[in-house]
């Protein structure tokens, strides 16, 4: 069994596509990339032992590096990560069942990549702001201020949900003025859940090769606007993530 393999799929790519000599896939030693045609489609493939576990930050790495990789010069369709097949027939048949909606997926992809931007506020000026704006919740943070936790357990609760529902309020106006400021530059865009609970903008966007220097300029300027409460991050360009739903992928 040990010695039984498959083919790990990354993503569906133009048949013209070809896997750069140096792309690497997972697994230790890494595995070769290939590309398994069917019409005008290929899948970016390696071989994988069955018995080899998958999930690795090593092998997460790898995946991505390939398809980030591949974005920049070819629409590529990411397939859900851990997809495996039995071999190359797998994979064939993959590419005729849904061959027509690949091809029109990948067109819309054309010249466009994935950017995230993450930003986080900095606690204390955001709280501060916040008490500012609310007064119940300015009496209850002078009510805590030097009592013993225990004895104010009640009033801390209270005042943490308060700080939270406002925290919630003011992210949703954060990635909506976000959205505002680089909306005409951008094909599509999506919300992603926060990761933290100081997060003030979590954003996937889809962008035209063409505009991604006014899309950063555009970023920047509201990075710089901000700096003082949020300290913002535009992570790219990747493969379409969050432009492809996975289900139709997974094989």
């Amino acid at each position: 069994m040990a010695d039984e393999t498959g083919l790990f799929v990354y993503g569906i790519v133009p048949s013209d596509v070809e896997p750069t000599p140096d792309a690497a896939g997972i697994g230790d030693p890494p595995g070769e990339v290939a590309a398994i045609r069917h019409g005008e489609l290929a899948a970016l493939v390696s071989e994988v032992g069955l018995a080899e576990p998958l999930g690795r930050p090593a092998d997460l790495r790898a995946y991505q590096e390939l398809l980030d990789g591949t974005a920049v010069v070819a629409p590529v369709l990411p397939v859900r990560f851990g997809t495996v097949v039995t071999g190359p027939d797998a994979v064939t048949e993959l590419l005729g069942n849904h061959h027509d909606g690949f091809v029109a997926a990948l067109d819309g992809f054309e010249d466009r990549v994935e950017y995230v931007v993450h930003g986080r506020y900095h606690e204390e000026p955001l709280v501060e702001e916040l008490l500012a704006a609310a007064p119940q919740a300015a009496e209850l943070a002078r009510q805590v201020h030097g009592q013993p936790e225990a004895a104010s357990r009640q009033q801390r609760l209270r005042l943490g949900e308060m700080l939270s529902q406002a925290v919630e309020l003011r992210r949703e106006a954060e990635n909506r003025h976000v959205l505002d400021a680089v909306a005409p530059l951008v094909v599509e865009s999506t919300a992603r859940p926060p990761s933290n609970e100081l997060d003030a903008v979590n954003l996937a966007f889809l962008v035209d090769s063409a505009r991604v220097d006014e899309f950063v300029d555009a970023l920047e300027e509201y990075a710089g606007r901000h700096r003082d409460l949020i300290r913002m991050r535009l992570l790219g360009p990747h493969a379409p993530y969050d432009f492809v739903a996975a289900h139709q992928l997974a094989g």
